[in-house]
């Protein structure tokens, strides 16, 4: 079992508790539940948690509601946690860049802060 952790910056902003805060509450439920799938599968479906092909050490989870779809994007600390370090709504095929270099930029923030 690995434990996911909610990135903060170093003023203690939390971007994943604001994009869950910003979901209605069946979205919410369900990206919650896909959080639990990867907390607690040991192997986890490639439709709910995947490496970025194109994005270094940058994983996702994936949550879908609908037509509507949910990632949030995050890496492993080295010790087996999974980082969250924001989510965001996807409305393209392709994760957008900016979104992959934002979660590289909390890496690197978090390493350093460790």
């Amino acid at each position: 079992m690995r434990e996911i952790i909610f990135y903060r910056t170093e003023l203690g902003d939390c971007p994943v508790e604001d994009f869950l805060d910003s979901l209605d509450g069946k979205q919410a439920q369900k990206v919650a539940w896909v959080m639990r799938l990867v907390e607690e599968l040991d192997r986890i479906p490639e439709q709910y948690f995947k490496k970025l092909e194109s994005a270094g050490n940058v994983w996702e989870i994936r949550a879908q509601l609908g037509s509507s779809a949910f990632r949030l994007l995050g890496f492993f600390d080295g010790s087996g946690n999974f980082i969250i370090s924001h989510g965001f709504r996807k409305k393209t095929q392709k994760t957008p860049l900016r979104e992959i270099e934002l979660s590289e930029k909390h890496k690197c923030d978090y390493s350093k802060r460790r």
